[in-house]
């Protein structure tokens, strides 16, 4: 456990130190700039060592729920827990997220630590993080579109109609296929599978608001198709009274 807790301690120290590197080399551009820049690392990195995991490494986490831990599985878990320390108490200081973002936060941390704590359920933590940070480039690549001024544009629409299907199909349908699997397996100790139904009913939040999302969008660019003139009109009264 000594051996767990010094590497947490390393990765979120080398979080960190990406993070303050980032800031010193690219100071211009903001610290959350700098910050989603770290998360938009994370992000693929963790996508591709949890693929390579079910993919390849194996056990098959549909299959093979509450198995014991592997050493590849732990390290993994280690990385990622480091970096949600970090941006969790990125995000407490700089208060840019709400509370279904802390919370997210918070039930990845704990689940985490419990999986590491208890030494088997790793593949199935592993599975969550691949399915929740594989929508994440997208997610960082719509805020650093916005943010420069290119948002509205096709390829703003195309990073937001990707992101809406991936997020859908792998928290929905993939995670509620996952979830069933680990509520029938006899493996899987009782307080994962309770925390297994906790991260599926936040994903439905997140769900639920990306749906509202995706309404006002499709609502704006219905009257932009109807009434263009009347659309750029509204936009400008609107920068107009932000300025």
């Amino acid at each position: 456990m000594s051996l767990l807790v010094l590497g947490v301690g390393v990765c979120l120290a080398g979080w960190i130190a990406l993070y303050a590197l980032l800031c010193y080399t690219n100071g211009s551009c903001g610290y959350e700039w700098n910050c989603r820049l770290v998360t938009l690392f994370h992000g693929i990195l963790a996508v591709c060592i949890t693929a390579y995991i079910g993919y390849i490494d194996g056990p098959w986490p549909f299959t093979y729920p509450g198995t014991k831990n592997t050493p590849l599985q732990i390290t993994a878990m280690v990385l990622s827990l480091g970096y949600f320390i970090f941006d969790m108490a990125w995000c407490v200081y700089f208060q840019t997220e709400g509370l279904v973002m802390l919370a997210h936060h918070t039930m990845s941390i704990l689940g985490i630590l419990l999986t590491l704590w208890l030494g088997e359920s790793g593949i199935e933590s592993c599975a969550v993080i691949f399915g929740s940070e594989i929508t994440n480039p997208l997610l960082q690549t719509r805020w650093f579109l916005k943010h420069s001024g290119r948002y509205n544009t096709f390829l703003g629409d195309f990073v937001d109609v990707l992101f809406v299907l991936l997020f859908v199909i792998m928290r929905v349908f993939v995670g509620g296929a996952m979830l069933y699997c680990e509520l029938i397996s006899p493996r899987p100790k009782f307080i994962i599978k309770c925390g297994g139904v906790a991260m599926y009913v936040l994903s439905w939040v997140f769900v639920a608001d990306i749906f509202r999302f995706a309404y006002r969008k499709s609502s704006v660019k219905f009257q932009h198709w109807k009434n263009p003139v009347q659309v750029r009109a509204d936009i400008n009264g609107q920068e107009i009274k932000r300025d």
